[in-house]
């Protein structure tokens, strides 16, 4: 049995949930101990600017691991000892009370994001990266078996032998989200080409190169007859930005906030998923959560040509330079020719049981193969 454990949420966060559902899909059983922390990856990154509100989250930490305790000592009682423990996404921390519960059962950390690495793509300096860099490395070397999405993220460990790359990969949700596409038409049934962006606006997205060509395309396809209708979901750092290299443009669309469960039957409902535009060290090393779901949810996707984004999809994908906002613009024009969208929308549907959960977990399952852990 393998134990699912930590303070992930897979409501905000799906990686942990698609880790789960892949290794049912090998024939694993996986029990989940979880008790989520509740705090987004933005509201983790702002207290490491604002220190003094640190001490609530080692509080809810606490009560969190106290829960933790309590289960995990329940489970071994009624089910003996796992034969591995999988620390969910943001488990910087789990992992070590993962390693001290259990110190002789391979503990699998899911190590999507480096600390330090995330909050210097965010704009944080100085001796707070130094420590997250130490926070890094004390979960690297808590955990037996280290879960990454690329080969760039794996070649950044210390010990890249212990690194096992699984792309992100997307639920279930999505997959049953997508929704037939009239002929000639999009899936709400509409001429304009609908194109749709959700995150948190950071500069690894490249929201602003993203804004910067919506309002050069939605104006020039207008006047070509063509009309680009533009949704855009989120909140974040370089929202402000965005929103005003948009202003007064028509077609633009925004909503600061969707639900998690209404989300994939939004981007569904569009013809092209933005995906990330930056060039940023960070930028140039992931491949996104909505470049996956984008697929799973029918969508032709457009994001960034970088090598790990090539090298997992790029057949499928409709890519552009990295912080290129002119090429971007362009492509989405190109887009409007309804033959050009047929042909990317069958690119892109034949990536879609690549990027579902029994697919992008098989590396770990044959990583877990190879310590003795086997359905």
């Amino acid at each position: 049995m393998i134990v699912a454990f930590g303070t992930y949420d897979a409501a905000r966060h799906p990686r942990a949930g698609i880790l789960v559902a892949g290794l049912r899909a090998h024939r694993h059983t996986v029990a989940e101990l979880n008790h989520p922390l509740g705090f987004s990856t933005a509201e983790r990154v702002r207290m490491l600017r604002q220190p003094w509100r640190l001490p609530l989250l080692l509080l809810r930490l606490l009560a969190c691991w106290a829960l933790l305790v309590r289960d995990d000592v329940a489970h071994r009682r009624a089910h003996g000892a796992p034969d591995a423990l999988l620390v969910g996404y943001l488990g910087h921390f789990d992992v070590v009370l993962a390693r001290l519960l259990h110190p002789r059962t391979t503990v699998v950390l899911d190590h999507l994001v480096f600390a330090a690495d995330t909050a210097t793509d965010r704009g944080t300096t100085g001796l707070r990266v130094t420590l997250l860099r130490g926070l890094d490395r004390l979960a690297l070397a808590c955990a037996d078996v280290v879960v990454l999405d690329t080969d760039e993220h794996r070649a950044m460990l210390p010990d890249p032998s212990r690194g096992v790359v699984v792309p992100v990969g997307a639920p279930d949700a999505w997959f049953r989200a997508a929704r037939p596409v009239p002929d000639g038409g999009s899936p709400a049934g509409q001429g304009a080409l609908r194109v749709v962006f959700y995150g948190l606006f950071t500069p690894l997205q490249g929201a602003t190169v993203m804004a910067e060509a919506l309002a050069d395309a939605l104006p020039r396809a207008a006047a070509t007859g063509r009309e680009i209708e533009a949704t855009l979901v989120g909140h974040g750092q370089d929202h402000a930005a965005a929103r005003a290299l948009l202003d007064g443009v028509p077609g633009a669309r925004w909503l600061d906030w969707v639900e998690p469960d209404a989300l994939p039957a939004l981007v569904a409902g569009h013809d092209v998923c933005l995906g990330i535009f930056s060039d940023t060290p960070k930028g140039l090393r992931v491949v996104p959560n909505k470049v996956f779901q984008g697929l799973a949810a029918g969508c032709v996707v457009v994001t960034s040509d970088t090598a790990p984004q090539r090298r997992q999809l790029g057949e499928h994908l409709e890519l552009v330079p990295p912080a290129d906002p002119a090429a971007l613009a362009d492509r989405l024009l190109a887009l409007t020719d309804r033959d050009r969208l047929a042909a990317a929308r069958a690119r892109a549907a034949a990536a879609r049981d690549a990027v579902r959960p029994g697919a992008v977990v098989g590396p770990l399952d044959a990583a877990l193969a190879a310590r003795g852990v086997r359905p």
